[in-house]
């Protein structure tokens, strides 16, 4: 008994759009953490990641001419680009790399989400200022990402009316930040030890 054959019209139609259409999900994907690892500063992991996403990128790109009259390749070459674009965005988030820096803004006294923030070892500074209504405080603190969570139900907890806003950071040098082991066996930043200080 013999198993099923893939006669040239099933693979034209379907196994090869399939094909594509999977090989430009990974390169897309590839392409989106590369951008977004060069915007939050991971200069050292971004180039890794671009070789893959061109070889992937040009396997994807030889099969659509190599059946360029195959208008099913063309539609699995822009689905993938799309679902890539998706898939690589919702990776991102799950992987929460880089700081942001926190801007609280509250008339109100602010010395229990400080205290708080400061008892989990957040760095954050006080300054005085002044708003459309009054004096009020502001605080900032640079955290990160994976923290932001924390960080936002607190500032919800202690001033619910209070303004705040969140902005990315490319690079931090030095600043406070609680002290969590490392799941991974490297630092993802520079694997290596190429860029360590007092080498």
């Amino acid at each position: 008994m013999t198993g099923p054959v893939i006669t040239p019209e099933i693979f034209a139609w379907v196994v090869l759009p399939l094909m594509i259409f999977f090989f430009r999900i990974c390169d897309v994907s590839l392409g989106t953490l590369r951008v977004i690892f060069i915007a939050r500063g991971l200069k050292y992991i971004a180039p890794v990641i671009g070789f893959f996403e061109v070889i992937i990128w040009l396997i994807a790109i030889g099969q659509v001419m190599n059946n360029i009259s195959n208008v099913a390749s063309y539609i699995a070459y822009g689905g993938g680009f799309a679902a890539g674009t998706f898939i690589g965005m919702k990776v991102e988030e799950r992987l929460r790399l880089g700081t942001v820096v926190v801007r609280v803004i509250s008339p109100e006294d602010v010395t229990p989400l400080v205290s708080y923030l400061r008892q989990r070892s957040f760095g954050v500074t006080i300054a005085d200022g002044v708003g459309s209504k009054g004096k009020v405080k502001i605080i900032l603190s640079v955290v990160k990402r994976q923290d932001l969570d924390e960080v936002i139900s607190a500032i919800r907890d202690y001033l619910p009316k209070a303004f705040y806003s969140v902005e990315d950071i490319k690079s931090v040098a030095d600043g406070v930040f609680p002290q969590k082991k490392s799941l991974l066996l490297f630092e993802y930043r520079d694997p290596f030890g190429f860029f360590r200080k007092g080498k």
